[in-house]
């Protein structure tokens, strides 16, 4: 009963935060006390103040309302690519784990070949070809993560298709894609979910580090990543330049973690 409510307190812990962070995004219009855009060289670099609390970057902008912003773009983009990947990884998860045979040995070895290289290089590589901007980071980031998904998704669906409940199912008549929509998705989705919520984190961090490198998000749009690349000529002058925007990565980071550890202990 104890180790429940342990599990309990910190699946919400996670959620709570999640939720303010989502909350923060769509109210930052009137949360943020400064445009997050507006430069003010007479104030430039200065620390925090009850006016800035977070300081001011290199051109006198708002840190604290940039950071708040920065959760429309980033958190916003993660969540869309995180939700694309799944549309795309899912049915080919589905289907290889299923059918096994050709379709299988054909994704399977796509997989492999992109899971080959670190996700950091095949995404700056991958960026690096399409060119920086927003878009191509997307593309980028969903050709990358896809294979994680398909892999993970098509072993659920193996384990799933052994169960007797399965073979009860297609000895009753069922059609092959009504046993992956009644039978085997209700059991795969509770997993999916945990490695979802595990993988936005990781998302955010691809984005913050192609942001940082000049190939992701461009200035002046208030991203994490992109004020850490701000950051980097001023960072011994002013380190809370750097410092503020890289707390909030790691707080949404840390989120996803614990969200994704207990909801995994609950499955």
């Amino acid at each position: 009963m104890k180790k429940a409510l342990s599990v309990d307190k910190g699946l919400l812990v996670g959620i709570v935060i999640f939720v303010l962070f989502i909350i923060v995004g769509l109210f930052a219009k009137w949360i943020a006390p400064h445009p997050p855009l507006a430069i003010q060289l007479d104030v430039r670099l200065q620390p925090p103040s009850v006016e800035y609390w977070f300081g001011t970057d290199h051109l006198g902008r708002c840190i604290f309302s940039r950071i708040i912003y920065g959760v429309q773009t980033t958190i916003t983009t993660a969540i869309a690519i995180t939700l694309i990947t799944l549309l795309i990884s899912l049915p080919i998860g589905l289907v290889s784990g299923y059918w096994r045979g050709r379709a299988d040995q054909f994704f399977m070895r796509v997989v492999d070949g992109t899971l080959s290289l670190p996700d950091v290089v095949l995404t700056i590589a991958i960026v690096g070809i399409l060119g920086p901007g927003f878009v191509n980071m997307v593309i980028a980031i969903v050709l990358v993560r896809w294979a994680n998904y398909v892999r993970f998704i098509r072993s659920l669906a193996i384990k799933a298709g052994k169960e007797e409940f399965i073979l009860s199912a297609r000895m009753s008549g069922n059609s092959h894609l009504s046993i992956l929509r009644k039978y085997i998705f209700p059991q795969i989705k509770k997993p999916v979910f945990v490695f979802i919520a595990l993988d936005l984190g990781r998302v955010v961090l691809l984005m913050a580090g192609l942001s940082f490198l000049g190939l992701g998000v461009q200035p002046p749009t208030p991203e994490w990543g992109v004020m850490l690349h701000d950051a980097t000529s001023y960072f011994q002058l002013a380190p809370h330049i750097m410092i503020f925007p890289g707390l909030a990565i790691l707080l949404f980071v840390l989120c996803c973690q614990l969200t994704s550890e207990r909801l995994k202990k609950e499955t």
